[in-house]
């Protein structure tokens, strides 16, 4: 045991120092210029792609970031269900959830048949169209194993969805104050059109506590939906059946949703001391942080450089054609 603890700290120690360093800067700017009403989590992000496309990181920072960039920030979700219960899931709704499910596969539909009508090939299509409905990179590193794509192909994916996301994470804060928007409707648009959980926890948070809630909510939602994406994509290509491979879904489901909700079904109980879940929440903030820091560095403004046009319509369009629907459907539909 500790061999191991040894070689993983020889291994990933630098890089989660470089993405704590960030979050920790990061809360500190945001604590003493609160009146830009900032996110910590916003704030890492823009700190470390500035990082990495200014001076870059290190081979050695890179197992550490990565790790920052996806254990941390499924743990960090895990613990963002201590300010969740089942009052607020009901809050959503049948008819909330129904509305979030329709808009995705409205949007993974769309986005096949405008890849096809583009002449953009079949994988690359499923690929941005996994990406974009459903949850960002997460969603095209499951698909990719079953569509069988060129490792060209995923990053191409990744750096596209990617980008678009970022996107909406700064200007949705910035509609929904033109628009208007209820912290409800607010927390679901985000939760149901924007790409990677980070990005909607740091976009959501910045309208407030309920916002950020429920986008939690309807985003967590959105990711279950990998198990039909799963099925559908197996259907469609067959590669399950000739590679045998059937421990796939198992290994590819995103356990980290169940955990969560396992924690929200034991806040709804009262379990948890409030004394306990005030100190959690704070080191939340930094967990949140520092994954959000770590995607930054993991962003490089040169990815977009060698797509073809193409690929990057389609992706763009499909990323407005699932908020623009979203928000049409939610500003009619979702409760108050």
């Amino acid at each position: 045991m500790l061999k191991v603890t040894t070689n993983f700290l020889r291994t990933h120690f630098s890089g989660l120092v470089l993405s704590s360093w960030i979050a920790g800067v990061s809360i500190v700017i945001c604590t003493n210029f609160s009146y830009l009403f900032l996110s910590p989590i916003l704030v890492s992000g823009f700190v470390g792609v500035f990082i990495r496309n200014s001076f870059g990181i290190s081979k050695n920072d890179l197992p550490g970031v990565f790790f920052s960039a996806q254990k941390v920030l499924r743990l960090a979700v895990i613990l963002l269900a201590l300010r969740i219960s089942f009052f607020q899931i009901l809050g959503i709704g049948l008819s909330g959830l129904a509305l979030i499910y329709f808009c995705c596969l409205s949007s993974f539909l769309f986005t096949c048949w405008l890849g096809n009508k583009l002449g953009i090939d079949r994988k690359l299509t499923q690929l941005i169209a996994s990406g974009t409905s459903i949850c960002g990179a997460s969603a095209i590193l499951v698909a990719s194993p079953i569509i069988d794509n060129s490792e060209e192909d995923i990053a191409y994916s990744i750096a596209l969805v990617t980008c678009l996301g970022t996107l909406a994470m700064l200007g949705y804060p910035i509609l929904a104050g033109f628009l208007g928007l209820t912290p409800t409707v607010f927390g679901l648009w985000c939760g149901t059109s924007i790409h990677e959980v980070a990005q909607v926890i740091a976009a959501s948070f910045q309208r407030g506590e309920i916002s950020g809630e429920i986008a939690t909510i309807a985003k967590l939602s959105r990711v279950m939906l990998i198990f039909p994406l799963i099925a559908f994509l197996g259907f469609q290509s067959k590669v399950l059946q000739k590679s045998g491979n059937s421990n796939f879904r198992l290994r590819s489901f995103p356990w980290f949703v169940l955990f969560f909700f396992l924690l929200v079904v034991i806040n709804s109980l009262g379990l948890v001391p409030p004394t306990v879940i005030d100190p959690i929440q704070t080191l939340n903030q930094f967990l949140l942080s520092m994954a959000m820091a770590a995607m930054g560095l993991l962003t490089s403004t040169d990815a977009l450089k060698r797509i073809g046009f193409r690929p990057i319509y389609l992706a763009s369009l499909s990323w407005l054609f699932l908020g623009s629907v979203s928000l049409l459907l939610l500003r009619f539909h979702a409760p108050n």
